[in-house]
């Protein structure tokens, strides 16, 4: 019951964060399907705008279209409000997540979180290890990110607060050594999840992906056989730009994973459905305001259904 109430606490939560873009998009969307007394070419391109300015992008846009073209087609649909719900599961149809999407959670696993700066990197990081540490889990944290100053004492706070425990180093220390020290700390004190916050400075992606590189050879050699994952975190409220980041990233380390922050303050929360779509990375954490719970797993179909519910 507990659990049920969390949902819809959640779940409302995530439909008054999304108020901003479904203002956005949906009145845009209603306003079509009530404006056309037919299904022709203009009201197709009347829908590409709005889901384009929506921030889906021009590649998911017209991959909805196809699937929804194809459906009204199909099924012998005449009247513009009769195909909504074909369009709502078009868009659903561009998201997936694979059932053993949060099985990490459940094992030995070393997290490797980049971002830039500005996103959001370390409070999430902060968020986390407080809701896996409620789950029971032994937490620790790795401050990698030795260059951006104040992140080491940002994360000391977040330990803290979490309760859980953290090894640094000084600023400007080199980010390998203090991921060799996790690592064994992680080892030697059984932890279930390590979870490394390291730089993430893409205008020199030479830098960053010789620096992945090396943290990733440490934790190959000193953690044997353990669980990997690696997540970008990024500022929705940046849309397409965030898009760009996010496959800049991935060019550089094998993102399993993207954390989305910012929703609730932005009109551009179609760019998980962009994100999902394009590049085929899940989303896996949305975040829709500032409390510790308010980080949460994310799930295309209730996303969907929080975008599009009656307000």
């Amino acid at each position: 019951m507990e659990n049920e109430n969390k949902k819809e606490g959640f779940f409302s939560k995530l439909v008054s964060g999304l108020t901003k873009t479904r203002d956005n998009i949906i009145s845009g969307i209603d306003s079509v399907f009530n404006g056309f007394s037919n299904i022709d070419e203009e009201f197709y391109e009347e829908l590409e705008e709005i889901l384009i300015m929506g921030d889906l992008g021009v590649e998911t846009t017209e991959n909805i279209l196809d699937e929804l073209k194809a459906k009204v087609k199909e099924n012998h649909i005449k009247e513009p409000k009769d195909c909504k719900e074909l369009l709502l599961e078009s868009i659903k149809n561009q998201m997936s997540l694979s059932e053993d999407a949060y099985d990490f959670e459940d094992k030995r696993t070393v997290i490797l979180v980049i971002g830039v700066n500005g996103v959001g990197k370390t409070t999430t990081i902060g968020k986390l290890s407080s809701q896996f540490k409620e789950k029971g889990k032994k937490v620790i944290l790795a401050a990698a990110d030795t260059f951006r100053a104040a992140a080491t004492e940002q994360l000391k706070e977040w330990a803290n607060r979490a309760g859980v425990d953290i090894i640094s180093g000084s600023e400007g220390a080199d980010p390998g050594s203090i991921v060799f020290d996790a690592v064994a700390a992680a080892k030697a004190r059984n932890a279930d999840i390590l979870i490394c916050d390291t730089a993430g400075r893409l205008h020199n992606k030479k830098n960053l992906m010789d620096e992945l590189g090396k943290l990733n050879k440490i934790i190959n050699r000193e953690f044997e056989g353990v669980n990997r994952e690696t997540f970008v975190v990024l500022d929705a409220t940046t849309g397409q730009n965030a898009l760009m980041q996010a496959k800049e990233f991935n060019e550089v380390a094998d993102v399993t994973g993207v954390i989305l922050t910012k929703m609730d303050g932005t009109a551009k929360g179609g760019i998980a459905i962009a994100i999902e779509s394009e590049l085929e990375i899940p989303v896996k954490y949305i975040g829709v305001g500032e409390g510790i719970n308010d980080l949460q797993r994310f799930d295309p179909e209730t996303f969907v259904s929080a975008l599009f519910a009656e307000s």
